[in-house]
């Protein structure tokens, strides 16, 4: 009775050791959230190595969709309307593709983000595309990575990279001149919210 209740107890222990980790990831996944303009903008992916591979125009095929990371399709999240590269995208999520040329990246936002890799991508539920020109890094990105980086409190740079490639997508908000005049308004109640915190104190 003794050994069994001990195995019990070692049989839980060990479970409960377990749930705090779990086998390491390929592809680790990566959730990037960062403030734009008046809200937020959210990007889900996974991150696939270049482990001594030749990555574009050939494990990443030119002129055809990728899905832009690794394993479930790359999910990113407006928090407003954006402009998209030139081109206005509504609030929401979508799923991120790209098509790869060696010079050229068409960059896609689909209705559909909640599909594995790209197998099931369809064109008709495209929202928009922009073509970006691809730069070459001097030095080599080993990890696939989307960032974002502001240009001004009101803009900044959808930026992906992999291998010795970059490409930039330019993001300002929809209709930047409501948002001036909201966030002066905005700036206005914080002053009033201020002055009345002093006079109290």
């Amino acid at each position: 009775m003794k050994k069994l209740l001990f195995a019990l107890c070692l049989s839980a222990s060990a479970l409960s050791f377990a749930q705090d980790y779990s086998v390491p990831a390929v592809s680790p996944r990566q959730k990037v959230e960062q403030q734009f303009s008046m809200s937020k903008i959210t990007i889900d992916y996974g991150r696939p190595g270049v482990k001594g591979r030749k990555i574009f125009g050939e494990l990443v095929p030119y002129g055809q969709v990728w899905r832009a990371g690794a394993n479930s399709s790359t999910k990113i999240t407006f928090g407003q309307s954006v402009n998209f590269g030139g081109k206005i995208v509504q609030a929401g999520t979508y799923g991120l593709f790209i098509v790869p040329t060696e010079k050229e990246w068409k960059v896609i936002l689909n209705k559909d983000f909640q599909q594995w890799g790209a197998y099931t991508y369809d064109p008709k539920q495209d929202v928009v595309d922009v073509t970006v020109p691809v730069n070459k890094l001097a030095d080599k990105q080993e990890w696939f990575e989307i960032t974002l980086n502001p240009t001004d409190e009101n803009s900044g740079n959808l930026v992906i990279k992999w291998d010795m490639a970059q490409a930039e997508v330019a993001l300002k908000p929809a209709a930047p001149d409501a948002v001036i005049k909201i966030s002066d308004k905005l700036k206005e109640i914080k002053k009033i919210e201020s002055d009345a915190a002093k006079t109290k104190s």
